[in-house]
Protein backbone atom coordinates (compact mmCIF):
# COMPACT_ATOMS: atom_id res chain seq x y z
CA UNK A 1 0.00 0.00 0.00
CA UNK A 2 1.09 3.52 -0.67
CA UNK A 3 2.36 5.07 2.54
CA UNK A 4 2.20 8.81 1.75
CA UNK A 5 -0.68 10.78 3.25
CA UNK A 6 -2.08 13.44 0.97
CA UNK A 7 -4.99 14.39 3.22
CA UNK A 8 -5.36 14.58 7.00
CA UNK A 9 -7.03 11.32 7.96
CA UNK A 10 -9.52 11.44 10.84
CA UNK A 11 -9.37 8.57 13.36
CA UNK A 12 -12.13 6.55 11.66
CA UNK A 13 -10.15 6.17 8.43
CA UNK A 14 -7.50 3.47 8.18
CA UNK A 15 -4.58 3.63 5.77
CA UNK A 16 -5.56 6.56 3.59
CA UNK A 17 -3.09 6.40 0.66
CA UNK A 18 -1.86 9.26 -1.45
CA UNK A 19 -4.06 9.29 -4.55
CA UNK A 20 -2.17 12.17 -6.09
CA UNK A 21 1.00 10.22 -6.89
CA UNK A 22 0.97 8.95 -10.47
CA UNK A 23 1.95 5.35 -11.14
CA UNK A 24 3.94 4.30 -14.17
CA UNK A 25 2.41 2.28 -17.00
CA UNK A 26 -1.32 2.07 -17.48
CA UNK A 27 -3.55 4.64 -15.77
CA UNK A 28 -4.83 3.60 -12.37
CA UNK A 29 -8.38 3.11 -11.22
CA UNK A 30 -10.16 3.81 -7.94
CA UNK A 31 -13.37 2.15 -6.71
CA UNK A 32 -15.53 3.89 -4.12
CA UNK A 33 -18.36 2.47 -2.08
CA UNK A 34 -21.13 5.04 -1.53
CA UNK A 35 -23.23 4.49 1.61
CA UNK A 36 -21.07 4.84 4.70
CA UNK A 37 -18.01 5.70 2.59
CA UNK A 38 -18.51 8.64 0.25
CA UNK A 39 -21.51 9.74 2.32
CA UNK A 40 -22.46 9.37 5.95
CA UNK A 41 -25.42 7.07 6.48
CA UNK A 42 -27.43 4.89 4.11
CA UNK A 43 -29.40 6.27 1.17
CA UNK A 44 -32.06 3.59 0.68
CA UNK A 45 -34.49 4.42 3.49
CA UNK A 46 -34.39 8.19 2.79
CA UNK A 47 -35.20 7.42 -0.86
CA UNK A 48 -38.06 5.08 0.01
CA UNK A 49 -39.38 7.66 2.48
CA UNK A 50 -39.74 10.14 -0.39
CA UNK A 51 -42.00 7.66 -2.17
CA UNK A 52 -44.11 6.08 0.58
CA UNK A 53 -43.50 8.42 3.53
CA UNK A 54 -41.22 8.04 6.54
CA UNK A 55 -43.69 6.11 8.68
CA UNK A 56 -44.51 3.50 6.05
CA UNK A 57 -40.85 3.16 5.06
CA UNK A 58 -39.81 2.43 8.65
CA UNK A 59 -42.71 0.05 9.25
CA UNK A 60 -41.84 -1.75 6.02
CA UNK A 61 -38.25 -2.08 7.18
CA UNK A 62 -39.39 -3.66 10.44
CA UNK A 63 -41.63 -6.09 8.54
CA UNK A 64 -38.78 -6.89 6.15
CA UNK A 65 -36.36 -7.67 8.98
CA UNK A 66 -38.92 -9.92 10.67
CA UNK A 67 -39.76 -11.64 7.39
CA UNK A 68 -36.11 -12.22 6.51
CA UNK A 69 -35.42 -13.78 9.92
CA UNK A 70 -38.34 -16.17 9.43
CA UNK A 71 -37.24 -17.09 5.90
CA UNK A 72 -33.67 -17.83 6.96
CA UNK A 73 -34.87 -19.84 9.95
CA UNK A 74 -36.75 -22.11 7.53
CA UNK A 75 -34.00 -21.97 4.88
CA UNK A 76 -36.30 -20.25 2.36
CA UNK A 77 -34.23 -17.05 2.10
CA UNK A 78 -34.56 -14.71 -0.85
CA UNK A 79 -30.85 -13.92 -0.90
CA UNK A 80 -27.50 -15.37 0.02
CA UNK A 81 -27.52 -13.52 3.37
CA UNK A 82 -30.13 -12.10 5.71
CA UNK A 83 -29.42 -8.49 4.72
CA UNK A 84 -30.11 -9.22 1.06
CA UNK A 85 -33.31 -11.02 2.00
CA UNK A 86 -34.34 -8.02 4.11
CA UNK A 87 -33.63 -5.68 1.23
CA UNK A 88 -35.57 -7.85 -1.21
CA UNK A 89 -38.65 -7.83 1.03
CA UNK A 90 -38.34 -4.10 1.74
CA UNK A 91 -38.17 -3.22 -1.96
CA UNK A 92 -41.18 -5.39 -2.69
CA UNK A 93 -43.20 -3.75 0.12
CA UNK A 94 -42.38 -0.20 -0.95
CA UNK A 95 -41.68 -0.15 -4.69
CA UNK A 96 -43.97 -2.77 -6.23
CA UNK A 97 -46.37 -1.09 -8.71
CA UNK A 98 -44.70 2.33 -8.36
CA UNK A 99 -44.38 4.09 -11.74
CA UNK A 100 -40.76 4.58 -12.77
CA UNK A 101 -41.47 8.26 -13.47
CA UNK A 102 -42.67 8.73 -9.89
CA UNK A 103 -39.56 7.03 -8.51
CA UNK A 104 -37.29 9.19 -10.65
CA UNK A 105 -39.07 12.30 -9.48
CA UNK A 106 -38.32 11.22 -5.91
CA UNK A 107 -34.69 10.65 -6.87
CA UNK A 108 -34.43 14.28 -7.97
CA UNK A 109 -35.31 15.34 -4.40
CA UNK A 110 -32.83 12.99 -2.72
CA UNK A 111 -29.63 15.07 -3.06
CA UNK A 112 -30.84 17.25 -0.18
CA UNK A 113 -30.27 14.25 2.12
CA UNK A 114 -26.59 13.78 1.21
CA UNK A 115 -23.90 14.42 3.84
CA UNK A 116 -20.55 13.96 2.11
CA UNK A 117 -17.62 12.36 3.90
CA UNK A 118 -15.23 15.16 3.01
CA UNK A 119 -11.84 13.33 3.22
CA UNK A 120 -13.11 10.54 0.96
CA UNK A 121 -14.73 12.98 -1.45
CA UNK A 122 -11.40 14.85 -1.61
CA UNK A 123 -9.63 11.57 -2.34
CA UNK A 124 -12.04 10.90 -5.21
CA UNK A 125 -11.31 14.30 -6.72
CA UNK A 126 -7.56 13.75 -6.30
CA UNK A 127 -7.81 10.52 -8.31
CA UNK A 128 -9.68 12.39 -11.03
CA UNK A 129 -7.02 15.11 -11.04
CA UNK A 130 -4.39 12.38 -11.50
CA UNK A 131 -6.19 11.17 -14.64
CA UNK A 132 -7.48 7.88 -13.23
CA UNK A 133 -10.78 6.13 -13.77
CA UNK A 134 -13.15 6.59 -10.83
CA UNK A 135 -15.91 4.01 -10.38
CA UNK A 136 -18.60 4.00 -7.70
CA UNK A 137 -19.50 0.44 -6.71
CA UNK A 138 -22.51 0.35 -4.42
CA UNK A 139 -25.47 -1.64 -3.26
CA UNK A 140 -27.59 1.49 -3.61
CA UNK A 141 -30.15 1.60 -6.41
CA UNK A 142 -29.20 2.63 -9.92
CA UNK A 143 -32.57 4.39 -10.04
CA UNK A 144 -31.34 7.28 -7.91
CA UNK A 145 -27.54 7.03 -7.81
CA UNK A 146 -26.99 8.96 -11.09
CA UNK A 147 -28.84 11.89 -9.53
CA UNK A 148 -26.59 11.86 -6.45
CA UNK A 149 -23.40 11.55 -8.51
CA UNK A 150 -24.25 13.86 -11.42
CA UNK A 151 -21.87 16.62 -10.32
CA UNK A 152 -18.89 14.37 -9.54
CA UNK A 153 -17.93 13.37 -13.09
CA UNK A 154 -17.27 9.72 -12.24
CA UNK A 155 -16.31 7.28 -15.00
CA UNK A 156 -18.77 4.48 -14.26
CA UNK A 157 -21.36 3.26 -11.78
CA UNK A 158 -21.88 -0.29 -10.54
CA UNK A 159 -25.14 -0.41 -8.56
CA UNK A 160 -28.20 -2.52 -7.78
CA UNK A 161 -30.72 -2.53 -10.61
CA UNK A 162 -34.50 -2.68 -10.33
CA UNK A 163 -36.85 -4.64 -12.53
CA UNK A 164 -39.52 -2.72 -14.39
CA UNK A 165 -42.36 -3.74 -16.70
CA UNK A 166 -44.12 -1.23 -18.96
CA UNK A 167 -42.77 1.72 -17.01
CA UNK A 168 -43.74 0.32 -13.61
CA UNK A 169 -41.42 -1.11 -10.94
CA UNK A 170 -42.03 -4.69 -9.85
CA UNK A 171 -40.23 -4.32 -6.51
CA UNK A 172 -37.63 -6.93 -7.50
CA UNK A 173 -33.90 -6.45 -7.92
CA UNK A 174 -32.52 -6.97 -11.40
CA UNK A 175 -29.20 -8.77 -11.61
CA UNK A 176 -28.87 -9.25 -7.87
CA UNK A 177 -27.76 -7.12 -4.94
CA UNK A 178 -24.49 -5.29 -5.68
CA UNK A 179 -22.96 -5.85 -2.23
CA UNK A 180 -20.31 -8.01 -0.60
CA UNK A 181 -19.38 -11.02 -2.81
CA UNK A 182 -21.50 -9.86 -5.75
CA UNK A 183 -19.94 -6.41 -5.67
CA UNK A 184 -16.51 -8.04 -5.70
CA UNK A 185 -17.53 -10.14 -8.71
CA UNK A 186 -18.68 -7.08 -10.61
CA UNK A 187 -15.51 -5.15 -9.74
CA UNK A 188 -13.39 -8.12 -10.83
CA UNK A 189 -15.27 -8.31 -14.14
CA UNK A 190 -14.83 -4.57 -14.65
CA UNK A 191 -11.07 -4.82 -14.06
CA UNK A 192 -10.81 -7.71 -16.50
CA UNK A 193 -12.85 -5.94 -19.19
CA UNK A 194 -11.26 -2.49 -18.94
CA UNK A 195 -7.73 -3.28 -17.68
CA UNK A 196 -4.93 -3.72 -17.21
CA UNK A 197 -4.35 -0.91 -14.73
CA UNK A 198 -0.99 0.08 -13.30
CA UNK A 199 -2.40 0.49 -9.81
CA UNK A 200 -5.76 0.11 -8.14
CA UNK A 201 -7.42 1.74 -5.13
CA UNK A 202 -10.48 0.83 -3.13
CA UNK A 203 -12.48 2.79 -0.56
CA UNK A 204 -15.11 1.01 1.50
CA UNK A 205 -16.25 -0.05 4.95
CA UNK A 206 -15.77 -3.19 6.97
CA UNK A 207 -16.95 -5.89 6.74
CA UNK A 208 -19.23 -5.52 3.72
CA UNK A 209 -16.60 -4.14 1.33
CA UNK A 210 -13.71 -6.41 2.31
CA UNK A 211 -14.31 -8.81 -0.64
CA UNK A 212 -14.00 -5.88 -3.06
CA UNK A 213 -11.02 -4.33 -1.28
CA UNK A 214 -9.14 -7.63 -1.33
CA UNK A 215 -9.01 -7.34 -5.14
CA UNK A 216 -7.17 -4.01 -5.08
CA UNK A 217 -3.63 -2.85 -4.37
CA UNK A 218 -4.46 0.05 -2.02
CA UNK A 219 -7.27 -0.28 0.53
CA UNK A 220 -8.93 2.40 2.61
CA UNK A 221 -11.31 1.26 5.36
CA UNK A 222 -13.82 3.93 6.35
Amino acid sequence: MTTGIALPAPPHLEGLPSPGARSSGHPGIAFFDFDGTLVRGDSLLPFLSLIVGKKRARLSLMRAVHGAIQLHATKRQLGSDIRTSTKAILLRLTLADVPVAEARAAAERLPGWVRWNRPILDALKAHQDAGRRVVVATGALDLYMPELLKDLGITDLLATGLEEVDGVLTGHMKGGNCVRAMKAQRVSAYLHHHGPFGETWGYGNRPSDVPMLDLLHNKVIV
